[in-house]
């Protein structure tokens, strides 16, 4: 006779496989390659389909819509024009083209597949950088191969899995370095790693991974200053502390091991209710703009186009991708903040209309902002699931 005890056992082991695949994040480790295809023909995103005429610009500025595509995050730009886009509650990563020159997207390809929270893309030297929650891969000569780019070459995975903050923007600064942050997995707790809320770098082939910045709770957004050099990046307050604090931040980093105040301090002066006690604000780098609390600052990107009158060379725009427990919602919208060498001065509306003030209603929520080579500026729009592009035509 059969072991009744092994047959139960073999049961239940097959029982636990199954709702271990039908709940949750899949517990596949590896990219799935994407299968050799044609181009993804797409049929150009129509302006019709969305409510633009509520978007409110500057006079003599106009929005479209350059393409769509699902849970749109960050963006990254190869010298040829092609647009990478990553997600984040998708699993996939992107490549847009305008082949016609009619300035929308007619092509779409997908360059990877069952990844975990892939927000972060980067493009150097021909190559496109794909940032998970701990892992970063690389996918080499990716302008050849965008309809069969093949298994993606994995780089680094030493950084931790926690999903909150986890998603990650990456770029790469002047010293030809990837930046890759590392959020606080909470929202607010102190970790005596120094890995986390912090801003890490490394050489393009993973390896020399240091800590740039410490006291960093989650920034999805950063660029550096086209004269200095330094990096500029934003940062989202804790949650918690009411409708009004603290503020969300914009920091500058003028050399490499400075502290940005997390978990003790926020804003510039917002001890946090547990943590300031041990260690006051003064003994951290100010902010160089405090944001409206909640407003969440994600994408930003110094403009350096000539398309947007002269007043707007070398100031920034601020992509805002809005509260998600405030008693009335803030942000949802473009700001553009006058920067110079070493601090802000003023921070304006530039784009909003993404959400009624009076009814509440969200119809988009603003992520990244890029800048193509004629000087216009694309938003992407994780709600709508589009990217737009902004020109000037004054």
């Amino acid at each position: 006779m059969m072991d009744t005890k092994k047959i139960t056992m073999a049961l239940f082991s097959v029982l636990t496989i199954l709702i271990m695949a039908s709940c949750g994040e899949s517990t596949k480790e590896d990219v799935d390659a994407v299968p050799e295809t044609d181009e993804f023909s797409i049929t150009p995103a129509q302006d019709a389909n969305y409510p633009l005429e509520k978007i409110n610009l500057p006079d003599g500025f106009k929005i479209s819509v350059y393409a769509e595509v699902d849970n749109a995050r960050s963006m990254a730009i190869s010298p040829s024009g092609t647009i990478f886009v990553g997600n984040r509650s998708e699993n996939s990563v992107y490549a847009l083209k305008d082949t016609d020159g009619d300035n929308k997207a007619d092509k779409r390809y997908v360059l990877a597949t069952g990844l975990r929270m892939p927000n972060g893309v980067a493009y150097k030297d021909g190559d496109l950088y794909i940032a998970e929650v701990s892992k970063i891969h690389k996918i080499s000569d990716v302008e050849s191969k965008l309809a069969n780019p093949g298994q993606p070459e994995l780089i680094y995975d030493k950084f931790p899995t926690d999903r909150h903050h986890g998603w990650k923007f990456i770029a790469f600064g002047p010293d030809g370095k990837l930046y890759v942050p590392v959020g606080a997995p909470c929202n607010i707790c102190k970790s005596d790693d120094e890995v986390y809320a912090s801003i890490t770098r490394m050489d393009p082939d993973g390896s020399n991974v240091e800590v740039y910045a410490h006291g960093v709770r989650n920034t999805v957004g950063f660029d550096w200053h086209p004269d200095t050099g330094e990096l500029w990046f934003t940062d989202n307050g804790r949650d918690m502390l009411g409708d009004e604090f603290p503020p969300c931040e914009l920091n500058r980093v003028a050399e490499a091991g400075q502290h940005f105040g997390y978990p003790y301090c926020h804003g510039s002066t917002v001890k946090d209710p547990e943590f300031g006690q041990i260690k006051g604000c003064e003994e951290f780098v100010q902010p160089a703009w405090n944001f409206g609390a909640h407003t969440a600052p994600l994408g930003m990107r110094f403009y350096l186009g000539s398309m947007f009158p002269s007043d707007y060379s070398k100031q920034i725009f601020v992509a805002q991708h809005g509260s998600w427990n405030r008693t009335s919602k803030i942000g949802y919208r473009i700001m553009l903040v006058n920067a110079n060498d070493e601090t802000a001065s003023e921070a304006t509306v530039f784009a909003d209309g993404w959400m009624n003030d009076d009814t509440q209603e969200v119809w988009g929520r603003p992520v990244d902002v890029l800048e193509l080579a004629d000087g216009s500026l694309l938003v992407s729009d994780d709600f709508a699931g589009v990217v737009y592009r902004i020109t000037y035509e004054g």
